[in-house]
Order: structure tokens, then C-alpha cells, then sequence
């Protein structure tokens, strides 16, 4: 029998890769007056629901989605949070 899962995956920039987008939009906060804002980092945030014959299952290839697909391994980094719909229960997972 098989679980339905949503997970909310969070893609974002390694620290140590630069973001072009992230500068622009705190100098575009600069301009605007928020001189108190020191850094912005732009990302991506996901949502997936799956059928899974268990959490583990579910979880694995959440990491192969992620891996293979939504975000590049060698310049970003992401965690999900995963939730099963039946029971409502929080769990994290990271891939970084």
C-alpha cells in the first residue's frame, strides 16, 4: 500500500557561489531607503507530491529529484521538509 507525501524543497546558492540576482535586488533595497539589509541570497522553493510505498522510499528519491533535476549539486545546495498527508507529520531531510 502505498502514502501520500508532499515535501517543500528549498533549493539555494552554495555560500561560497556568488548572486548576481541576490545583489541586485538589495541594491534595488538600497534605493528604496533599506539601508539596513546586508546580504540577499535568491533560490528556489518546490513543492512535490508523491505516492510512496514508505517514508524512506519517499525520501530517496526526493534526493534523486533533487540530485538529477532541481538543483545542481555542484553550485547549490537543498533540504526538504516532508510531510506525510495521511498523518500530517513533519520530518527534514538535507541534501547538502
Amino acid at each position: 500500500m502505498t502514502q501520500k507525501y508532499q515535501a517543500q524543497i528549498y533549493v539555494t546558492l552554495r555560500p561560497s557561489v556568488l548572486d548576481p540576482a541576490g545583489t541586485a535586488v538589495q541594491s534595488g533595497l538600497k534605493h528604496l531607503g533599506y539601508e539596513n539589509v546586508e546580504q540577499i541570497r535568491i533560490g528556489k522553493y518546490i513543492e512535490v507530491t508523491l505516492d510512496a510505498s514508505s517514508e524512506a522510499i519517499a525520501r530517496e528519491q526526493l534526493d534523486r529529484i533533487c540530485d538529477q533535476l532541481l538543483a545542481n549539486p555542484v553550485i547549490e545546495n537543498y533540504r526538504f521538509d516532508l510531510q506525510s498527508l495521511s498523518t500530517s507529520m513533519n520530518q527534514a531531510g538535507r541534501g547538502e
